[in-house]
């Protein structure tokens, strides 16, 4: 059974386009009266194939209306976001006949750079994310518009414990990776093929003891210099693109 988060807003015109091209539900489109250049005739042409309503407002009601300053003149309206179950991953997994590649975000609380991290694990081929209920972001129109549409085609879990479901994906045969500055391995001298899932931590204070203690393994990213950390989103492409570089080598 699928969970509903009640955010219902898709702002910009990557966003919105990337949205109709997916074939997910649109309840409404609005568009500012008067847009009628370059991709949004693009975007009117294929709502009016779909029969999705169109809307136009002046530019004041829309600016009321968005979320985003710069929404680009165009607001879809959907159905809330649906998260999916860890077994609806890894039947993806399985549906492509791929060993399982998982993310698991211990509170990552920027929604742009939980868009981020959703864009790279979708053009890497991750095949699911899981997220927590609390203290965390979670998808909304931020979200979709800083992945570039990448959530409409990215399973997303969001779950009430984190250890639990690293639990259940550890039953399900994957190892576990850890991300810690603290550590000795360099993510590029593990072993990153096979069932995985990694774990990002929160932007500040990263992985959680707790979790720390239930991967398998941990890997940190060299640093040379006065700063000793790196944003979330870029450690992810990091070390998911290091998987997916030994993955291919197999």
């Amino acid at each position: 059974m699928k969970e509903q988060k009640f955010e219902d807003q898709v702002e910009g015109r990557n966003s919105v386009l990337e949205l109709l091209e997916s074939g997910r539900d649109i309840n409404k489109i609005f568009v500012a009266r008067g847009e009628k250049h370059g991709s949004i005739n693009k975007i009117l042409a294929i709502a009016k194939q779909r029969k999705i309503i169109i809307v136009e407002k002046d530019k004041r009601q829309m600016d009321e209306m968005a979320q985003e300053e710069n929404y680009q003149g165009v607001i879809a309206i959907v159905p809330p976001f649906e998260y999916v179950e860890i077994e609806d991953i890894l039947d993806t997994a399985k549906q492509r006949n791929e060993d399982p590649f998982v993310l698991i975000l211990d509170g990552i609380e920027d929604p742009h750079n939980l868009g981020s991290i959703i864009r790279t694990a979708e053009t890497a081929g991750v095949h699911g994310i899981i997220i927590p209920k609390r203290r965390a972001a979670s998808v909304n129109s931020t979200v979709n518009k800083t992945s570039a549409g990448a959530v409409e085609h990215m399973n997303i879990a969001r779950v009430t414990n984190i250890s639990d479901a690293i639990e259940d994906l550890k039953k399900a045969g994957l190892w576990i990776c850890g991300t810690d500055i603290n550590t000795n391995k360099y993510y590029y001298n593990q072993d990153l093929t096979g069932p995985l899932g990694i774990v990002i931590g929160n932007e500040g204070k990263g992985i959680s003891e707790k979790v720390k203690r239930n991967c398998d393994f941990t890997v940190k990213i060299p640093m040379k210099g006065k700063v000793t950390s790196l944003n979330a989103a870029v450690s992810t492409g990091i070390i998911v693109y290091e998987a997916v570089k030994q993955r291919n080598m197999r």
